[in-house]
């Protein structure tokens, strides 16, 4: 039904799509250590984002502080800015990955 490179770009987005936040896709790429990165880059963004955010602490969850005097950390652009690019990314390969399923004669 479908031939060797297009199972081949289907199978890669079908690991993209799921695995994108730890890496599935470069591990099954055979590129252990461009996935462990990958994994250890969104747990920095993702923990970063919740380190930095205005209301963590027990002060926010009781109820003792007025969230309209919260005041965002202007750190938090970073790791904004980090996940925004690693999205950009994921979603240019996805559109790789459809291209050369087009492609494919």
């Amino acid at each position: 039904m479908f031939k060797k490179d297009e199972k081949k770009a289907l199978t890669r987005l079908a690991v993209l799509s799921i695995g994108w936040g730890v890496g599935l896709d470069r591990f099954y790429e055979g590129r252990t250590k461009d996935g462990l990165l990958s994994i250890l880059g969104w747990v920095l963004i993702f923990s970063t984002l919740l380190y930095l955010s205005p209301c963590n602490g027990v002060e926010y969850s009781n109820g003792v502080k007025n969230y309209s005097e919260m005041s965002i950390n202007p750190l938090s652009i970073f790791p904004l800015g980090f996940g925004t690019f690693g999205i950009i990314l994921v979603i240019r390969k996805g559109f790789k990955l459809l291209r050369s399923f087009e492609s494919v004669e």
